[in-house]
């Protein structure tokens, strides 16, 4: 399931490539970005609770540092739902090409018939690494953690890998 699910996803995001061809923008700092995600929940137990992921969220544009604020929803095939808030800091490893962006977010999480977390507030940390082309759409890959930070007893925390796409706002009009 997980090999024909990657490669399904990764098959899926190919046709966005052909976006990377347009214009650039002089700077991707000034941009809001729709992020897009697709992969795994719960992809370091193999166990039950293991099963496709994918989200949507908005990154508004950078704060002085690098520091985006961002908005966002997640969902499972399980029926879980995870809407949050945080930011992003994106670190350029080499400028306007790659990226490193570690995040923080927390939000309400409802578990639907996915993995339980403890309860409905929850803390998300990830880290993202994306290439960015010339017209400023990025592909990257990320890993997230999700737990309660032991503010509920039960803490069991749930990691995710993703495949993002994330689209300047002003490309898409």
């Amino acid at each position: 399931m997980r090999f024909s699910f990657l490669s399904a996803l990764l098959a899926a995001a190919l046709p966005f490539t052909a976006f990377a061809a347009a214009s650039a923008p002089a700077s991707s700092a000034d941009m809001d970005y729709v992020n897009l995600s697709a992969g795994i929940f719960n992809t370091l137990h193999n166990d039950s609770d293991t099963t496709g992921q994918a989200g949507v969220e908005y990154r508004f544009h950078q704060w002085d540092f690098g520091v985006r604020p961002t908005v966002g929803v997640s969902a499972n095939w399980d029926g879980m739902v995870y809407t949050y808030g945080g930011i992003n800091w994106e670190v350029a490893l080499v400028p306007n090409r790659w990226l490193l962006t570690p995040s923080v977010m927390a939000g309400y999480y409802h578990q639907g018939g996915a993995k339980d977390l403890g309860g409905p507030f929850e803390f998300r940390e990830g880290i993202e690494l994306a290439y960015q082309f010339d017209n400023r759409q990025r592909l990257g890959l990320a890993f997230q953690h999700m737990s309660n930070a032991h503010i509920y007893n039960h803490n069991p925390g749930v990691e995710s890998l993703l495949v993002q796409y994330a689209i300047p706002v002003s490309n898409l009009w």
